[in-house]
Formats: C-alpha cells, structure tokens, sequence
C-alpha cells in the first residue's frame, strides 16, 4: 500500500514538474527553468541549514548540558512529572522540530531568488546617491539582500533564543523559585549569552544598514531622506549601532560573571536608547525644528526627490514647450498640419470591435477582442493608420465547454486570421473600411500563416498533429465569406509546426491526463504518435513564464511581419529601491477606462520607483514560440538579468524592419511617466511644496462614473493615452505618436497640458528611428484657459443643435455611442474630435452593431457636427479648414450637420430636403414602390449587402409571426425575396450560379 501511495505522489509530482520542464524544453528556454529551479533549491537547503543548525544545536545543549541534581522545590516537582512525560519525543523534536520550521524558513528564502541573483550580478548605474555618494548599484542590487539576511538571521537568533529557554528551564538549567528567585547555570549562562550577543550584533547591524534605507522613505510630500531623517534619524542609528556592541559586550561579559543584572542593564540600555535616541529625539527634531521651518530645511530634500524621480522614470529628456493656443477658428488654419488632418483616427478600437464581430466574424466560434489594436501598416507606399483585430477560437461565446471533449480539443483548436481597417475612413453605411478581411485573408496585408493556435482566448488545452497521410480532424474554416451565418464545404486541418512538447507516448499521456484532471488523454483514439498538446497559450502567460524576471505591459498587439502574425509583448524591469525616487501603484497606474488592472494583475509589481521598457517580446500566433529582444540595452537591471540568463535574450539587432516597423512605444510605461509628469513636471523644490501647479489625467467623458455599492457615484476612470499619427507643433514631419493631456489637479476643468511621445519606430532593422522615445509636453498658459475633454464632451452633450442633429439620426431605440475624444494640438490650438456611433436594440430594427453616423468637432468656441469628419471640420474653420480628412472621399447628404457657437449661443442645422428622413442607422433609403434599389457598390459589396438584408427581413418575419401582425409578416416576406434576388444577381456578377453558398440554411462548421 506504501508503495502505491509513494507512486501515486510521485506521478503528481512529475505531472507538475516534468511537464514543466517539457514545456520549457519546447520553447528553448530550460536555461531560464535550471537557473531558477537551481536557485530556489540553493535557497531552499540554505534556509534549512541556516535555520534547523541553531535550533537543534539550542536543543541539543540544553539537554546535555542539564544539571544532573537539579534544584529541589516546589516548582522543580511539578516540571519533573512534565519532563517525564514529554522525555519519549524529546528525540522527535528536538531532531524534527528544527527541520520543519526551517523548511518555512527556506521557503522564505527560496522566494528571494531573483534578488540573489541580482546581487550576484550587480551592474553600475553611473549616478551616485545625494546623501551617502554610493552608487545606485548599492542601493537596487546589494543592500536588498544584506536586509534579507540580516532580518533573516535575527528571526532564527530568535527563534534559538526561545528554543534555549523552554529548553534550559524544562531541563533546569534556567530555575525559578519563590524563595530562591532566578537561578540559572554556567552551562545555560554561556549558551544563553553567547546567543543573546550575536542576537545584538545583528540588531546593531540592522540598524547600521537601516541608515541606507532612510533613502527610500516615505513621508507626505516626498520619498527619500528628509530634514529629520538625515539629521536625527542617522545619527540615531548610528548611536544606536554603536551601543548595540557595548551591550552585545555586556551580555559577554554576563558569562564569566553570575549576576543577571548584567544583561538586564543591556537589555534596558537598549530599548531606553531606542526610545530615546531613535524614537524621541528625532520626532523632537521634526516638531520643534522642522515643522515651524519645513518650506525652508525640506527644500535641499525635495529637490533630490524631484531630480531622481524624473531620472528613474526616463523623464529627464523631456522637451517643454510654451504652448499658447489660439480659439480663434481662422479658414485654412489646418493648411500646416494637413498630414495630421488626413490621419485623424475615426474608427475606436474600442467601440467597433462588435461591428468587426458582425462583418468578419459573424462565426459562433470566431471572435476578436473587446478592444481592438492600432497599428500602422505601409499602404500604397505610406503609413496608414490601421484598427486591427485577430479573429480568434471563442470557446466562451459559442460554448465549447458544453460540447463533447472531441470537439473541445480535438476540432476545435484554433482561430483564423486578421480583420483590419483604415483607422481614418469609413463607408456609405458607416461601417469601416476594411483593408483586410475574409477568411482565407485578402487584402493589403500580404500571405501570411493566418491559423491562431496561440491568443488570449484560446481553449485550455488542444492535441493536435498526425501523421502524415492521415484525415485531417481539426475545423480549419469554411468556405465562404464571413459576412453571413452560411457557407461552404468545411475545411479541415492538421497542425504542422512544433507549438507544444509531444504526447505520442503513454507515460506523457498519462501526466498531461493527471495535470489536467482528464482520462480521456489516455483513453483516446485521436492521439497518436505525432501528437502534440498545446497549453498555456495565452501569449503574456507565456512570456511571464520565460521571463519571470520581467513585468509586462496590460496590453499586448498583433502585427503581420515577416509572412507570419506574432503578438507583440512589452515587458519591463522595475525596482522600488532607487534612492529618493517617489513609487507608484503600477495598478493604480495603468487603470483607465479601457483598462482593467485586476485583468493583468499576476503580470506585473505592485509599485515600483524606477521603471524601464527593457524588453520587445514577440510570440508567434501560430506554434507560440516566444522571442525576447533586448530593448533598452543601458539599463543596468537588464544587464544583469542578461548575465543571470545569456542565452534567453536576443540582442536588438536580430530584430526584422518589418518587425521594427510595428514596434510602438508601450501604453503602460506611457502611462508611468504621464502619471509623474503630471508632479514632476514642477522642478523647483520651492514651487513643489506649495502644490500649487499639480495636474492629473482627466477623467475620461465619454464613459459614465461607476456607482458604489452604498448608490453613491464612483470616480471616473482616467482617459486613456491614444495612438494617432499627427505632428507636433515646431516638428517637421509626422510621426505615429502617443498621447495624453492634463487638467490642473484642482480647479477648473481646462486643459494645462499636453504630452506625446514619438512612437514611430522605423523600418530599419536593428536600429528604432533616432526620434523615437523622444518626448514633448506643451505647457499651456492659465491666461488663456482651453476647455479641457470634459468640458468639451459636456458642451457637445448639452448644444441644442447637436442633440437636435442626433435625433434626427435616431430611429426606434437607436443608441448614441460617443467614441473616443481625441485631442490634437493643431491649427496653432487645440482640436477636439469625438466620432459618434449609433446602435440598434434588437426591438428597434436595423443593425445591431456600432456605425459611424456623425463627427462632433470643437475648436475654441466653434462646434461643427456633420456626417464626415472634413464636413465637420470646414464647418468649424469658416467653410474651409484647409486640408482634407481621411474621409473626404464619402458624403452623405441625406444626414443632418450644423454648427454652434458656444460663446454667442448662435448655430444653424441643416436637415435633410423636405419630405425626406435621415435614413435609419444601418438601413438603406427605401426605394419607390416596385422599384429596385440602386445598385451601388461593387458586386462583392452588394452581395454582402444583400445578405445582411436577408437576415433582417428573415428576423422581422418571425417576429411578425410571433406578435400576429400579418401585413408587417408579408412586407418583410416582400423584403426577403427582393434581397434574395439582389444576392442571386451579385453572386451571378461574381462568376457564381443561382444562390450564394453563404446563403446555405446551415453553418455546416459546428460538429
């Protein structure tokens, strides 16, 4: 029985450990696995040792060193009946007890590895620290550890210090009596001495070390060694190491002389110092000498704060620029900044996702993130910005988990491909204009690897590959578009790289089979000598997993490089240990309105006071093979995880042109520095205590404040930073750049200022552009106020002309959406551009999906509203911006546009010609009766059209049916067969016969 239970551990043991090791293997990266386990196990065995000896051996010589006729009392009677009674496990514990608290013990220890090895591999950083001149490399790579151990040797003095106690005074070598008093022997005097000494001397050496931590304090305007702290507080601690060894002697000298008022003199002079000398004195210091002069003795303290904050977040390069913006909206005033104006983003990735869904996803199984990516891709020889979306395997929408297991991780195994579209323009209808779609892909982005074995929605696990010759098992797609619920013949097939450890033999069937809590592994039919499982195919999990030393970005990005689809990766290296730099919550941080921080919580420290984008990380969509490239190669901390790990980093000179051209400068980080900029933008220690000039992100307008649990109203999430390609103003070209803006921390909402940063990394490859990383921060005057996003997005909300052009939009219970408020220095001010979307419910008819109907645009105390952005925008500038938006191309004149001034109240709407309606969102204009709709668009276009008519005029049938409303039964029957033959005619124009097979009655690709 002992021995099947010893197999049974050891096979869930290696269903962890083996496996581990294989999914290492896989990825090429057990250097990394070795270095850690390695590491811990040192770690491990160290804190055993460390821990268990004393104990044991404090144990061990109070028992041997027991008197033999301990003294005779009352007390001595009573201890000898519980000494008789515990005496047959006196070997169990004093051999097992040490063991097992030092196994917590090493675990504590073992969990230290990274900064073992950091301390075994400092670096420079160059700089030394205003207070003590010690290198940065001191205080990140080597005092965190020699903290470590010193806390973790005075914990087991302690614990041995009890030990010999309970020890001695079981045994009697410690006595107490009523009559007597305290009594204790040479034998437990010596030991009990000497380990109450070196208990001191740690003590002491805490405190000597602990100087060097004042340099990360906290207090309530700064981080870092104030007033106090280096004039009281080190001093005191280095009084209070120097007693530490006067009463460490004492304690010695307590050996060789039997009086225990020796260490009871020691021990008083301790805590007295500490109350004293730590603790008074320097809270005396801060009442009387700093509070009444704090402005004046804090200046020399805050500005060491302020000059190592803006160095430990990368802020010191940042160009400040007097911005003073002009409202006046002057024609042609956009003339200079036409490439800014051509490339203004209409399409929100976080909006549109749904409508890629309908159009390219419209598959039960397929599906693409809640918020899409933004991209640039090279089109017609420029860069275009794109909105770009991986149509991924969604076990979570069409519940795969109620499936049979075949189908759960046999067929159903990856997803197909990318959507993407001109993040500037839009369609007739609204919808976007798709640069790539389809499935297989076609359109700008060239041949590619389009299957998705790895992605954020994968399935938990998948067996793929065969051997060759054999039927296919795994649903590929299925012919047809995928526009539409219909198709064609099913493809299948078989996964031909290398993207998990194999499977093909019984003793890893049954591993994976007790890892995953599955038989069917083993019993299965569908598992042969090829395959292969695929796990942990979240491609940040697999990132974290390789490189635990780093934290990562929130967000992760699909580019289309090098014929095949990789998820992009930023990771980070973050200490809390640079001397008088301020920490942030990094979840706090990275929380917008787009952003979740519990989603990626496990990714990332908590907080953090220096941070760097170390690491471009990149994770092939196909086989999940993971690469790190080295990034930012002068940091230090990065240095010396490249020594730890050589082989798991790639230099940045491997890195592709293509690659290079996708690379963008991360939301996170951006968000990092925005957040300290936003203090630190103030340099002058005299102007920062007085906190008059703080500024914060603004709240983001266009989505509602969360309600508490308690009713009251929550606090808005912070705006989001954006990707858009514009110029900076006294720039000379554009770039794809990264931006956010503030509002004063308190106060009015206007805007204060305006940060960007270069974004554009180039096609070289090896080498980003020079300009990239360079940041701008317009600083706008408090004498000519500029509405900020939520002044402007509740202008927008309350303007009667607007309001009234919206209605005329709405049809049934058509939804108003307000994209993203994009805000872009241009024109010599500040332009506001807000995309407005509408939705129908499911009982309003139309589509039910976002469309893009109406642009808001301010400028000053202009309002222009139109269906197109360059409508809106030569309304706001006098009939004339001065250059074309990325829409120019579409018009729509049946919709409503106008203007408003919001100084003078005066505005115009222009409404549809009379006897004509604003067609409803998604619909077309109803032709006359008997009469056939213009034929517009090519074929494909009109077939997809078609199509989606079919759908609408197929629902409404059957809700007809349902309510008995005959003659609405019989209009939409009237609707179905018109689309019907406009589909047959399309799908006859596009080399087909008779009906489209996407207009089949089933999917065919379920089951």
């Amino acid at each position: 029985m002992g021995v099947v239970v010893l197999l049974v551990l050891a096979l869930v043991i290696a269903s962890e450990v083996w496996t581990k090791y294989l999914w290492m293997e896989q990825l090429d990266y057990t250097d990394v696995l070795f270095t850690r386990w390695g590491t811990q196990i040192v770690l491990f065995l160290l804190g055993i040792v460390l821990f268990a000896v004393p104990l044991f051996l404090s144990l061990r010589i109070s028992y041997t060193k027991r008197p033999i006729y301990p003294p005779v009392t009352r007390e001595q009677e009573a201890l000898e009946q519980f000494r008789a009674a515990v005496d047959p496990l006196r070997r169990g514990l004093t051999y097992g007890a040490p063991v097992i608290i030092g196994a917590f013990g090493g675990l504590a220890l073992s969990r230290r590895w990274q900064d073992v090895q950091l301390f075994l591999h400092p670096q420079d950083f160059g700089e030394t620290d205003a207070i003590f001149g010690n290198d940065i490399s001191f205080y990140v790579f080597t005092l965190p550890v020699i903290d470590m151990v010193i806390a973790f040797g005075q914990f087991v003095l302690l614990v041995s210090v009890v030990g010999a106690l309970i020890g001695h005074f079981i045994y009697g070598g410690v006595a107490w009596g009523q009559e007597s008093g305290l009594e204790v022997t040479r034998s437990a005097r010596r030991h009990l001495g000497v380990l109450a000494a070196i208990y001191v001397l740690l003590l002491g050496a805490g405190h000597w070390f602990q100087r060097y931590d004042l340099l990360t304090s906290a207090h309530p305007r700064f981080e870092g060694a104030s007033y106090a702290d280096v004039n009281a507080i080190l001093p005191a601690k280095t009084i209070l190491a120097i007693a530490s060894i006067v009463v460490a002697a004492l304690f010695v000298l307590w050996i060789f002389r039997a009086d225990w008022r020796i260490p009871a003199i020691g021990a008083g002079l301790m805590i007295l110092s500490t109350l004293v000398v730590g603790n008074l004195y320097p809270w005396a210091i801060q009442q009387f000498q700093v509070q009444p002069n704090e402005r004046a003795l804090e200046q020399e303290y805050i500005q060491n704060n302020i000059s190592a904050t803006r160095t430990a977040f990368n802020l010191d390069g940042v160009t400040e620029v007097p911005y003073t913006a002009t409202t006046d909206a002057e024609p042609g005033a956009l003339r200079e900044d036409a490439s800014t104006t051509a490339q203004i983003r209409l399409m929100d990735p976080n909006i549109v996702s749904p409508t890629f869904e309908q159009r390219e996803a419209n598959r039960r199984y397929w599906g693409f993130d809640e918020v899409l990516s933004v991209d640039r891709y090279e089109i017609d020889g420029e860069l275009q910005d794109t909105v770009i979306g991986v149509r991924e395997l969604r076990p979570d929408k069409f519940g795969l988990a109620d499936r049979s297991w075949v189908d759960q991780h046999i067929i159903y195994t990856h997803g197909y491909g990318t959507a993407a579209a001109y993040g500037n323009r839009r369609n007739e209808d609204g919808e976007p204009s798709f640069l790539q779609s389809g499935v297989p892909g076609d359109g700008d982005l060239g041949s590619y690897e389009e299957r998705v074995y790895f992605g954020r929605h994968s399935p938990d696990y998948s067996i793929v590959g065969a051997p060759e010759g054999s039927e296919p098992e795994e649903f590929d797609y299925q012919r047809g578009g995928t526009d539409d619920e219909e198709g064609g013949d099913q493809v299948y097939n078989t996964f031909q790289g290398d993207g998990g450890p194999s499977v093909g033999g019984f003793f890893e069937q049954l591993l994976y089979a007790i890892k995953f809590r599955d038989p069917n592994i083993v019993i299965s039919d569908y598992l042969n000598e090829e395959s292969q499982i695929l796990y942990d195919r979240d491609p940040q999990e697999r990132v974290r997993e390789v490189a635990p030393f780093l934290s990562l970005d929130s967000q992760m990005y699909p580019a289309v490089v090098d014929e095949q689809l990789v998820w992009v990766v930023d990771g980070y290296t973050t200490t809390t240990e640079y001397p008088y730099a301020q920490s942030i919550d990094l979840d706090q941080t990275v929380d917008d309105s787009q952003t979740n921080p519990n989603d990626t919580a496990s990714n990332r420290e908590r907080s953090a006071n220096y941070m760097r984008n170390s690491v471009k990380a990149t994770v092939n969509a196909f086989d999940g093979s993971v690469t790190l490239y080295t990034w930012d190669t002068e940091d230090p901390i990065l240095q010396s995880w490249a020594e730890v790990f050589p082989d798991a980093l790639e230099p940045a000179s491997e890195i592709s042109g293509e690659l290079m051209s996708h690379l963008r400068y991360p939301a996170d980080y951006f968000k990092a520095q925005r957040e300290v900029l936003a203090t630190y933008h103030v340099t002058d220690a005299d102007d920062f205590f007085t906190q008059q000039d703080f500024w914060q992100v603004p709240p983001d307008p266009t989505v509602p404040a969360p309600t508490n649990p308690d009713g009251s109203t929550g606090q808005q999430a912070p705006q989001p930073p954006m990707y858009l390609t514009m110029q900076m103003p006294e720039a000379n070209d554009p770039s794809f750049m990264l931006s956010s803006s503030f509002i004063p921390s308190e106060g009015q909402n206007v805007l204060t200022g305006y940060l960007a940063v270069d974004s554009e990394t180039g096609d070289t490859a090896g080498n980003p552009a020079e300009s990239f990383g360079d940041m701008t921060l317009l600083v706008l005057p408090t004498s000519n106020p500029v509405n900020g996003p939520g002044q402007v997005q509740a202008t927008f909300n309350a303007e009667p002309n607007v309001s009234q052009a919206l209605n005329l939009l709405k049809s049934g219970n058509s939804e108003v959406i307000n994209g993203n408020l994009l805000t872009l220095p241009v024109g010599g001010g500040l332009l506001y551009v807000q995309p407005v979307f509408l939705q129908s419910s499911a009982s309003g008819g139309g589509t039910q999906y976002p469309l893009l109907q109406m642009v808001l645009v301010s400028f000053g105390d202009k309002i222009g509203f139109a269906p197109t952005l360059d409508e809106a925008l030569d309304l706001v500038f006098g009939g004339d911006s001065g250059a074309d938006a990325g829409d120019a191309s579409v018009s729509d004149p049946d919709a409503p546009s106008g203007t408003a001034d919001t100084e003078t109240g005066e505005g115009t709407v222009e409404e549809p010609a009379e006897g004509e309606e604003a067609p409803a969102e998604g619909e077309e204009e109803a032709p006359a009766e008997g009469e056939q709709p213009a034929a517009s668009g090519s074929a494909q276009e009109r077939l997809d059209q078609a199509l989606v008519d079919m759908d609408t005029a197929v629902a409404n049938s059957e809700t007809a049916m349902q309510e008995g409303d005959w003659t609405a039964y019989g209009e939409a029957q009237e609707q179905l067969a018109d689309a019907l033959n406009r589909a047959i005619q399309a799908n006859e124009e596009l080399g087909g016969t008779g009906l489209p097979s996407d207009a089949q009655a089933s999917d065919g690709g379920e089951g």
